[in-house]
């Protein structure tokens, strides 16, 4: 079996329902926290909906405010 090459790492910080999502997702299909993000992210335009994410977006930054600056480095 080919294994999908995963280069960068990086800690990430879940809250306890996205943890229960992803582990939700871990005990259905069986791969790991690394995978699940990858499919995820790399899928997310044909597993969502625009609006509904732009609205959740705007939701979360409604009520925790939006990060200073961009991504850090």
């Amino acid at each position: 079996m080919k294994r999908y090459p995963l280069p960068k790492r990086f800690n990430a910080a879940l809250s306890e329902k996205a943890y229960a999502n992803l582990r939700a997702l871990n005990a259905r299909y069986h791969y790991g926290n690394n995978y699940l993000l990858t499919i995820l992210l790399e899928n997310l335009d044909a597993i969502t909906d625009r609006d509904a994410l732009e609205k959740a977006f705007a939701d979360f930054k409604a009520e925790y405010g939006a990060p200073a600056g961009g991504m850090k480095k």
